[in-house]
């Protein structure tokens, strides 16, 4: 499978798990769920989705993605850290316990290889700017 593919591909399940995971916590009340939380989330979540779509075989894209896969992965840290997960919270043992961990973990892991592929990309000379075209001349079969 070509790495842009498997990029894209994650990018796009770090961006489904977060909307998960925000709306999770707003239901938990951990965020606010006001229009200040609703406009800051859609914001991110549409420069990551253009970015992933639009962007994806760019140099500006793949910046936007390592960051995107940056936040996937704080986003676990933070709350294994802080406020969430602790056995103290009762979210383990609570309704929907389950699915609110288990975001955490497929957010962290989709992160984590968004930025490793990101990353790839980005300090890579081959596979770089340079990919896209290089993709579409094996295509041709240059």
């Amino acid at each position: 499978m070509k790495h842009s593919a498997m990029l894209t591909i994650a990018s796009l399940l770090s961006i489904l798990f977060f909307t998960f995971h925000l709306t999770d916590d707003i239901v938990r009340g951990f965020e606010p769920g006001g229009l200040n939380n609703l406009i800051g989330g859609v914001l991110i979540l549409v420069v990551w989705l253009y970015g992933t779509l639009v962007l994806g075989e760019r140099r500006s894209g793949y910046i936007i993605l390592l960051l995107g896969g940056l936040l996937s992965l704080g986003v676990p840290v933070l709350h294994m850290k802080g406020k969430g997960v602790r056995v103290a919270s009762g979210i383990a043992n609570s309704s929907g316990g389950f699915f609110f961990v288990w975001t955490l973990i497929a957010l962290g892991l989709a992160g984590v290889f968004s930025v490793i592929l990101s990353a790839r990309a980005l300090w890579s000379p081959q596979w770089g700017s340079t990919m896209a075209g290089a993709n579409r001349r094996a295509e041709v079969g240059d």
